[in-house]
Parts: structure tokens; C-alpha cells; sequence
């Protein structure tokens, strides 16, 4: 049976469904910008703001919601992760922006390309996707591998910036600590985006591993 609440909740998933496919657009013309030597810095710009457009639109529709309709819990859980998920998509196109701004700043950096880059440029745009499958589905198993790739992309970014600090080209050495930076950040957005789908299924604020397995395994009987 329908209820009154259901229309709302539907438009609802529709905004963030939106949101979330221009956010991976966003971030890999961003990134694609910098490891082909693309300017993109419109077409990115352009998407950062809809994607700012969309997240005030989840606000005023979450709020009518939650004023009209008194919502359960379950759907309580998600109309207030919505919000949050929905700004971690506007964080997404403004740091896609700012990635786009390096290239702009320094010109060519075809110079400044390397290995590292480009794999945790590949692991960013993995998280992205799993973030966003992991709310539309809103299975939590993907936290897990989010998790990960995160602390991966950490690490990464710890290391590399003593090697920066030390490193004889300037201008390849700000490039790569910008660039490093703002996929880092993007990095914790989407882990952020998956403790919010935790929240939704299970109820809990940053739920353990075993907590998740066990709720998986609870969901399996």
C-alpha cells in the first residue's frame, strides 16, 4: 500500500540519484582533465554548481518532508542521511573544480604525470562509484572496500608528502601535494557517504567491522 509519505520519498532518491551521476562525471572529467592534459575547468565548473543546486533542493525537500509527514524511523534514518550524503556530493564537484584550477594555475604539467598518480587517481574514481552503489542499494558490504581503499589513498598521501618537501622541481612537487590533497579529501567524503548508508541500514553511527558482519549475516537467515 502507498503512502502519503512515498511520493516525497521518491523524488527524494530521484535528486540524489542525480546528484550522484553528475558527481562521477564531475570527478573523472576532472581527473581526466589532469592525466590527459584536457582543460575542462568550464564543463567541471558548470556540473559543481548543478550539484550545489541539487544539495539546497535535497535540503528544502527533506525539510517539507520531515514537516509534513512525522516520519518512522527507518525512513527517518534516511531522509537525514540524505542530507548529509547530498552535501559529500557538492564537496565531490568543488573539489573536482580545484583539481581542474591546477592545470589552469601551472599550464602544462604533462612533466608532472607519474605512476602514483594515475593509481590513486583510479582508486578515487572506484570509491566514488562504490559510494554512490552502496546508497542507491544501501549495502553496507561496500563500506568495507571504501574503508580500505581509503586508507590506502592515506597512506599514500603521507608518504608522498615528505618525498614533495625534499623534491628539486617545484612546480611538479606543488602539482602532485595539490593534487594528492584534493583526492584525499575526496577520499574521506565517500567514507563519510558510507558510515551515512550504515547508519541508515543498521542504526548505527560508524559501526564496527563485526557489527557489519554481523548484520550482514543476521540479513543472510
Amino acid at each position: 500500500m502507498t503512502r502519503l509519505i512515498d511520493p516525497s520519498l521518491e523524488k527524494l532518491s530521484s535528486l540524489m540519484s542525480d546528484m550522484g551521476q553528475m558527481s562521477i562525471t564531475c570527478i573523472s572529467l576532472a581527473i581526466d582533465s589532469y592525466l590527459e592534459n584536457k582543460n575542462c575547468t568550464h564543463d567541471v565548473y558548470e556540473l559543481s554548481n548543478k550539484i550545489k543546486d541539487k544539495y539546497f533542493e535535497v535540503e528544502d525537500l527533506t525539510f517539507d518532508i520531515l514537516l509534513r509527514y512525522q516520519p518512522v524511523a527507518d525512513d527517518f534514518r534516511l531522509i537525514r542521511s540524505s542530507t548529509e550524503i547530498s552535501y559529500a556530493f557538492s564537496r565531490f564537484g568543488r573539489y573536482a573544480y580545484d583539481i581542474t584550477l591546477v592545470r589552469d594555475l601551472f599550464g602544462n604539467i604533462q612533466e608532472c604525470k607519474n605512476l602514483i598518480l594515475n593509481e590513486i587517481s583510479c582508486k578515487v574514481k572506484q570509491i566514488i562509484k562504490d559510494a554512490i552503489l552502496s546508497f542507491s542499494t544501501l549495502d553496507i558490504r561496500k563500506a568495507l572496500i571504501i574503508q580500505e581503499n581509503e586508507k590506502f589513498i592515506d597512506r599514500i598521501y603521507r608518504e608522498r608528502l615528505p618525498i614533495l618537501i625534499n623534491s628539486t622541481n617545484t612546480k611538479c612537487a606543488l602539482v602532485e601535494a595539490l593534487i594528492l590533497r584534493y583526492l584525499e579529501r575526496i577520499g574521506d567524503h565517500a567514507v563519510f557517504m558510507s558510515d551515512a548508508v550504515n547508519y541508515i541500514v543498521t542504526g548505527k553511527h560508524r559501526p564496527t567491522k563485526k557489527q557489519i558482519f554481523r548484520h550482514i549475516e543476521n540479513d543472510s537467515l
